[in-house]
């Protein structure tokens, strides 16, 4: 009886050092062999969703994509002007000013995209195409709040030209109030606390 007993534990503890060896990996198919490689697999999988989902050092500060260039045959583009100096106007104004040009291709132009350097730099473009020959223009509005001294500001504009992308400038200066500092906020002195006893 007592035979019987140890030969009862001794089995068990055999399945349980088996069981074991077989859990951390040994034996590597020993027991239907395909378990490492689904778990293999699985974690293959689930690294390569991590790697798609979450954002990495390099690409959480990354850009948003800009809007490529239409695709198709290019053509060339004349403004008028690619800059503009507004000259000086007080804290808060806008300055608005319209860019002209001419389509001086031989394909339609197609702008796909304007935009400013900053949110305080709105652009507007036609959005339908412009035919060889033809002319248009991009209105673009600069807000003064919270701005101070000498700006200059960029327009982006891309197309279906070569090079893809167009720079127009709007500068100029901002008289800002006495004591006023960039971004609308009034400076105020600090006065030190006499120490406490």
């Amino acid at each position: 009886m007592e035979k019987s007993k140890q030969i009862q534990i001794g089995l068990l503890g055999l399945v349980a050092v088996l069981l074991l060896i077989n859990l951390f990996g040994g034996f590597n198919g020993l027991f239907g062999g395909g378990d490492t490689d689904l778990r293999a697999d699985a974690r293959q999988q689930l690294n390569t969703t991590t790697a798609v989902t979450a954002p990495t050092p390099a690409t959480a500060n990354a850009k948003p994509v800009e809007p490529a260039a239409p695709v198709g045959p290019t053509t060339t583009v004349k403004f008028d002007e690619n800059e503009y100096d507004y000259g000086t106007i007080d804290q808060g104004e806008k300055a608005r000013h319209t860019y002209k040009f001419t389509n001086t291709g031989n394909e339609p132009l197609i702008i796909s995209n304007a935009k400013g350097s900053c949110g305080c730099t709105v652009p507007s473009w036609p959005k339908e195409p412009i035919p060889p020959g033809g002319t248009g223009q991009i209105d673009v509005e600069f807000d003064s709040k919270g701005k101070k001294g000498k700006q200059s500001k960029r327009v982006t504009i891309t197309a279906n030209t070569e090079p893809a992308q167009t720079f127009l400038t709007i500068k100029g200066e901002v008289n800002a109030p006495e004591g006023a500092a960039a971004g609308g906020v009034k400076p105020t002195a600090i006065t030190p606390k006499s120490p406490s006893k």
